[in-house]
């Protein structure tokens, strides 16, 4: 017999779904162009090595953060894109009337039949005084009127206000009733609606509607496992889930060598740090956050903050995310990649991909 060569075994497939979560993030000497043209070159890359979903997050007020206006990053993703879904990770509902988010999430469905989900967070996604002027001050609904403001929203979607109510006449468009009047032809599809939360209350709501749950790991890990649980445990079927699902956010990044990964998580976690101190900017170089002097509780919230992010090596981003999948029983990982420069965010995504062998395809830069 000659030296026959043995093939390497195939990597094996993620354990779970495995998605993206965009944040459209603007790098320092980077523009908000810079950041939305890789947006479309990653959810480019998500469709060609199968990830299932590609969802924006809406923040504001965020010199570093290029996404307030998810619906309309979504329309320009979906002509770039084809098969995967796209959804919004999420569409804060306090900030907006119920309507508005039914006619802008009914023209995505128009756009791409069958591709959208509409993830509802109930926090501002931004300070106080943002907040204040989102929501014009006038209205005095706010997070703990979620419940009432998704029943409402829910009830555009399906156009289906009870006779006498207030909004019977009024419709979403495009929405169902184009589908009722005379000659009408309308998809019988809609927008999936999911619940996002980093605490219990949106898992328990999410349960007893029987909805898919997104849970938001990468910033509320300590209580993962606790709203996980109470989702599953408030879970009642309905006609949209027979048994629960349940999604967490996770900040992940690989790198072709571990120092590389670190520097790139630190810029994020420096960025992080910014924020919650009140001094919000764009996402700053590995250099510069490598340079900067960190105070003793500085440090303490920057160590604690890389902690939950599963970054190195593919390799070593594969056993961390194996691990997290086994132990909250996720159905489904949705990765989010926070670094200085939308080329060490795609590398992330490309070495997962190749980690976990998921289907590799040319794609071009939008």
């Amino acid at each position: 017999m000659g030296n026959e060569t043995v093939p390497s075994p195939l990597p094996e497939p993620p354990p779970v779904p495995l998605s993206v979560l965009d944040l459209a993030q603007v790098g320092s000497g980077l523009t908000a162009t810079d950041a939305l043209r890789a947006s479309v070159a990653l959810a480019r890359l998500a469709e060609s090595r199968g990830f299932s979903r590609y969802w924006v997050a809406e923040h504001h007020s965020m010199p570093g953060v290029a996404s307030s206006s998810p619906a309309v990053i979504l329309a320009h993703i979906a002509a770039h894109t084809e098969t995967i879904r796209l959804g919004s990770g999420g569409v804060m509902l306090p900030n907006h009337a119920p309507l508005v988010i039914a006619e802008q999430f009914g023209t995505l469905e128009a756009f791409a039949p069958g591709r959208i989900d509409l993830g509802l967070g109930r926090a501002p996604g931004t300070d106080g005084a943002t907040a204040a002027a989102l929501r014009r001050g006038d209205r005095a609904e706010g997070a703990d009127d979620f419940p009432r403001q998704l029943a409402e929203l829910t009830r555009f979607l399906d156009d289906d206000f009870p006779e006498g109510h207030p909004y019977a006449r009024i419709h979403a468009v495009p929405g169902p009733v184009q589908g009722s009047v005379p000659g009408g032809v309308q998809s019988a599809a809609r927008p999936a609606i999911w619940l996002l939360g980093s605490s219990g209350f949106s898992a328990r709501l999410a349960g007893t509607l029987g909805l898919p749950f997104a849970f938001a790991h990468h910033f509320s890990a300590a209580n993962t496992i606790p709203a996980l649980d109470l989702y599953r445990e408030s879970f009642r079927p309905s006609e949209v889930l027979a048994e629960p699902y349940a999604l967490i956010g996770v900040a992940a990044l690989a790198a072709d060598e571990d120092k590389d990964a670190r520097r790139q998580v630190l810029s994020g976690a420096l960025a992080m740090l910014r924020l919650r101190t009140g001094r919000p900017g764009l996402i700053p170089s590995p250099e510069e956050a490598e340079a900067y002097e960190f105070g003793l509780a500085e440090r303490e919230f920057v160590d604690s903050w890389m902690a939950n992010v599963v970054h190195g090596t593919s390799d070593a981003v594969r056993e961390g995310l194996d691990a997290l999948a086994r132990r909250t029983g996720a159905d489904e990982l949705m990765l989010t990649a926070n670094g200085h420069t939308p080329q060490a965010r795609l590398r992330s995504y490309e070495l997962i991909a190749d980690a976990y062998g998921m289907t590799a395809g040319a794609v071009a830069a939008g």
